[in-house]
């Protein structure tokens, strides 16, 4: 469980950038104001960066996030997690903008 734990921790870190260590100001804004956006690729975009917000939330040291880079970079794995993230973020901004409809 440890194991799983610690990879899918790595492989959501994967998903920041270099720009994700920003100035107090910018991390106050607020950069989900809904889960309603006008297309998929909108909603697919707001995933990614709720879980890159997520990350940032729990890791603040920006060095400790870079260090860990070296760990998942030639991992596979560790990228296939880090998409699981993004797409467990998806269904809920998907459901939300009705996306996909069941046929009743």
């Amino acid at each position: 469980m440890k194991t799983i734990f610690s990879s899918t921790l790595i492989a959501m870190m994967l998903l920041f950038s270099p720009y994700s260590i920003a100035d107090d100001h910018a991390k106050s804004k607020d950069y989900m104001p809904s889960l309603i956006t006008e297309t998929p690729l909108e909603g697919r975009n707001l995933a990614i960066t709720i879980v890159r917000k997520t990350v940032g939330t729990i890791q603040k040291d920006g060095k400790a996030k870079h260090r860990v880079r070296d760990l998942y970079a030639e991992d596979p794995e560790l990228l296939m997690r880090a998409v699981e993230l993004v797409n467990l973020e998806f269904k809920i901004i998907a459901k939300a903008n009705n996306y996909w409809r069941e046929d009743d």
